[in-house]
């Protein structure tokens, strides 16, 4: 088996090799190690003790994110077939159905988090503008780019 080290690739045995991670950081404590992960299919961060780690194949990693990105794919033909609409309505009968959409402003402190989600934006076909900004910065920067984008739906993604 591999080196675990920083960058490698692992699951959690104690969890039943649920998510898969990337080795972010490696803490050696007085009586052992503990890495720091960052999902890499969910946006998750979590720690383990190194022993309760498995190092997973490329292989089996570019198996599952293409699952991934094909379970997105069959999300968005579903919806396709069944758009979502908002009925216009008086009190004697249905005027019309209109399509709601408008103007995404998405703001993230994860950079992969961030190219995700412009991808899936983009892949499903909405308005929408994804900003990669730390964090600590997004108070500062979010009534700036309110005003600068005029966005319909403003998404803050934290870890």
């Amino acid at each position: 088996m591999k080196h675990l080290r920083k960058g490698s690739i692992v699951v959690r045995k104690s969890h039943r090799k649920d998510i898969i991670f990337k080795v972010e950081k490696i803490i050696k404590t007085h009586n052992n190690q503990i890495a720091l992960l960052r999902g890499i299919t969910e946006r998750v961060e979590a720690d383990s003790p190194i022993e309760d780690l498995e190092i997973v194949e490329s292989e089996v990693v570019k198996k599952e994110l293409n699952n991934l990105d094909r379970k997105i794919k069959n999300k968005i033909k579903s919806k396709k077939k069944c758009p979502y609409k908002i009925a216009i309505l008086n009190k004697k009968r249905d005027i019309g159905e209109t399509v709601i959409t408008g103007k995404i402003l998405h703001l993230d402190g994860d950079k992969n988090y961030s190219n995700k989600s412009y991808y899936y934006y983009k892949k499903v076909g909405l308005n929408a503008i994804v900003k990669n900004i730390p964090e600590y910065k997004q108070p500062k920067v979010v009534y700036s780019l309110l005003k600068m984008y005029k966005p319909d739906i403003l998404i803050i993604t934290r870890s």
